[in-house]
């Protein structure tokens, strides 16, 4: 691409767009960025980007992690505003420049200009509103489906081998529909959380201790906590099912070779959403292949899966969970590490839970 044809193309952009230096400033932006900002290049150019636009989530760790990695990094539903207009939500994704890897491409969506931008987000819209319909109609679908099944057994016990081959297949593959529509119930269903102060570490132990003995026991689970961490305000429950989630996830991931995944929290009060702090962070580390990048930025969407005959509802349910607590989780994936980041509330004025 000429410089020409660069240029055009930088400032017909139709969403707001940065050029990050290696010291976090601004050195370029394109004008639906100015737009946004309401300040001119003129004015932004070498400002500090994260004094010029308030986001909440730790934008400088991101940077850095993008930098070291030479990965692109996404963000969904993150607050954006500029100290001066109200905030909006908006994705954002980071990318290293290939020509100058210290310096930063950043996108900026507003969801109302994402869900015109093109069909992917409408589609995943439309997956998240048919997920209701879904929950409501997967009772009744499993019903006929456990006669079909029964009616199956009872016939290859007067066939022959091809016969019973066939009435095989039919038992298994209603099984497989089976696991989808509870998987769905359960999307739809979910109950509101019932939030306690919960010592994380006693849930990160149960579900390692869970894996091991179970899905994970190719698996290497290494532990790196901090023991200092007060209580989060969480439930039990839903949390230890989130963590299942992400380690069975990694554990498939692996494969059969095995691999490595690292438990780790710590404490980080850079991360504020909708006022609130989100100190306590939870990170679910594998060495595993990544995720696929057509994938990457569409990971927490209903239906969206890595992995042959995946449902898509597993990282749909840990991003609901996780909303539903106030929370938030984000995944940084490049070959060979993948990090799932979980940070929550701190429990103040409660009693933590037996």
């Amino acid at each position: 691409m000429n410089p020409p044809e660069a240029t055009r193309l930088w400032t017909s952009l139709p969403i707001p767009a940065f050029i990050i230096g290696d010291d976090d400033t601004i050195i370029e932006v394109n004008p639906a960025g100015e737009a946004f900002v309401n300040v001119s290049a003129r004015v932004l150019r070498a400002a500090p980007a994260f004094d010029r636009l308030v986001i909440d989530a730790d934008m400088p760790d991101a940077c850095t992690r993008v930098r070291r990695n030479q990965a692109p990094l996404f963000l969904n539903d993150a607050q954006v505003g500029t100290g001066e207009r109200a905030p909006v939500m908006c994705n954002i994704q980071v990318a290293p420049l290939a020509d100058d890897p210290g310096r930063l491409l950043m996108l900026i969506t507003p969801r109302e200009i994402a869900g015109r931008l093109g069909q992917a987000n409408s589609v995943a819209s439309a997956a998240k509103a048919a997920i209701g319909m879904s929950a409501m109609l997967a009772h009744e679908i499993k019903n006929p489906l456990a006669g079909i099944t029964g009616a199956a057994q009872l016939l290859s016990m007067s066939l022959d081998k091809d016969g019973r081959e066939l009435t095989d297949l039919i038992v298994e593959e209603s099984r497989r529909v089976v696991k989808l529509l509870e998987q769905v119930e359960q999307f739809g269903n979910l109950r509101p959380p019932d939030l306690k102060p919960v010592n994380i570490h006693d849930v990160l132990d149960r579900a390692r201790r869970s894996a091991v003995v179970g899905f994970a026991a190719h698996m290497t689970i290494l532990e790196d906590y901090d023991p200092s961490l007060p209580p989060a305000l969480v439930d039990r429950d839903q949390l230890l099912q989130v963590v299942q989630n992400l380690l069975k996830n990694a554990s498939e991931a692996a494969g059969d070779a095995g691999g490595t995944i690292r438990l780790r929290s710590f404490y980080d009060l850079s991360l504020r959403m909708r006022g609130r702090a989100l100190p306590l962070q939870i990170e679910i580390i594998d060495d595993g292949p990544g995720l696929p990048s057509a994938i990457a930025g569409d990971v927490f969407e209903p239906f969206v899966s890595g992995r042959e005959n995946g449902t898509g509802l597993g990282l749909a349910l840990v991003s609901k969970i996780i909303s539903e607590h106030d929370g938030w989780v984000a995944v940084d994936s490049v070959p060979g590490r993948t990090a799932f980041r979980i940070s929550l509330p701190v429990a103040t004025t409660l009693k933590e839970a037996p």
